[in-house]
This record gives structure tokens, sequence and C-alpha cells, in this order.
């Protein structure tokens, strides 16, 4: 049996404010920075529960089809996860999004139309609906893809604990997108953000979790 963590948002949103990703190359490899040590616990598995969920997000952008989005209220009542990234990322958002596509393959019809994959840009003035919208279909057709102004984006993240930085061009002239590279599963019930998952959670890991957290229970 697994052990399960458990921290209050309000920890989490510190040591995630601490610490970035930075989505670039440097010989095929993912280029980390962070701005602070955060020291973890070991891990137990992939999922982190908190005790005191992140209250859903008031965001309202624009989705893949040039239409209104109000993350709130069309996700309300639904088990959903959300994730901050960018299409030109060449490593760690594609695979994040194609392990949570590949574990959804696993479920029933009825709970794939149950859950929401909700990817949001951190590069807003690259990632257009039509761009973005494209790149997602590779990954999955059902997934929602948003897009908008920069601060509204980025205040958006912070009040889940996810710290994004406007993109910066890196040595080799090659723009960077500095985010954090966490997903945040809101549960049906409440709609509180109650877990959390980080870059190197496998396919396997979310193909386990996703029939719980459909339900609203804890993995």
């Amino acid at each position: 049996m697994r052990n399960r963590k458990a921290v209050t948002a309000l920890a989490f949103a510190a040591a995630a404010a601490l610490a970035l990703s930075a989505c670039g190359t440097s010989g095929g490899k993912t280029e980390s920075s962070s701005i602070a040590d955060v020291k973890a616990s070991p891990k137990t598995q992939a999922a982190t529960v908190l005790d005191q969920p992140f209250t859903k997000p008031d965001l309202v952008l624009t989705d893949t089809n040039g239409k209104e989005y109000d993350f709130r209220e069309v996700t309300k009542g639904k088990p959903t996860l959300i994730y901050f990234g960018y299409t030109h990322c060449p490593d760690v958002c594609p695979l994040t999004m194609s392990n949570i596509s590949i574990a959804k393959r696993d479920l029933p019809k009825a709970d794939q139309d149950k859950l929401q994959v909700v990817f949001v840009t951190t590069d807003p003035e690259r990632d257009t609906p039509a761009s973005l919208g494209k790149w997602l279909k590779a990954q999955d057709p059902t997934f929602t893809g948003l897009t908008g102004d920069f601060p509204t984006i980025q205040a958006g993240a912070r009040k889940i604990g996810i710290g994004i930085e406007p993109a910066t061009k890196d040595k080799n002239g090659k723009p960077v997108s500095m985010h954090g590279a966490q997903v945040v599963a809101f549960s049906p019930k409440t709609d509180g953000g109650y877990v959390l998952y980080g870059e190197d959670t496998t396919a396997e890991e979310y193909a386990k979790d996703l029939p719980k957290l459909i339900k609203g229970e804890n993995p």
C-alpha cells in the first residue's frame, strides 16, 4: 500500500513559488532552474493530496475556437485536470499531456466523457487559438486549450500555486517559458483543487488514479 502525502495548499503554494521549470533544450534534455532549493520528501506515490484544497480560480480566457471560456463555470461539478505550459516546449509539456491522454484512453467511455483536461498556455504571444488547437488535437482532440493576456493567465495560475514568468530567450536566442510543471486535479464534489502531480508522473500512475479522481476520491 502506498503512503499518501498530504500538505496544505498554502504550504504548496509557498514551495511552488520558489521553483520554476524552464522548458528548453540543452542537448535534448530539460533545463531546470530554481530560485531557491526546496527540499521534498522521498517519492512514495505520484499524487500529493492537499489537506486544504485550492479554490478553483475565476479564470476567464479564450478557447481554441476563439470563444470566451469561463474555467470556473464550465468545469463546475466536473472532474478536471489543469496544466499551464506552452506548445513550443520540446519536452515536459508534450510529455505531460501525452501521459494524461494515454491514461484517459484506459477509462470507460462514460468516464472519459466526464473528465475535463484543460491546458492553459504560458506563452500567449505565440500560442494563438488556432495554433494551440492544432497542437492539442495531436495530443487529444477532447482537451481544452486556453489562451489570453499574460497577466490574467499568471494571476490565475498563482491562485493554485503555479508560478509562471513571461517568456524570455536563452543564450542561443530560443524562447524559453518559465512555469511550474504541476498538474492540479479538481474534485467534482467540491470543485476544490485537492490533488497535485509533478512533471515526472507517468501514464501508468495517471491511469491508476484517474478512476478515483473522477469520483472525487483521494488516490
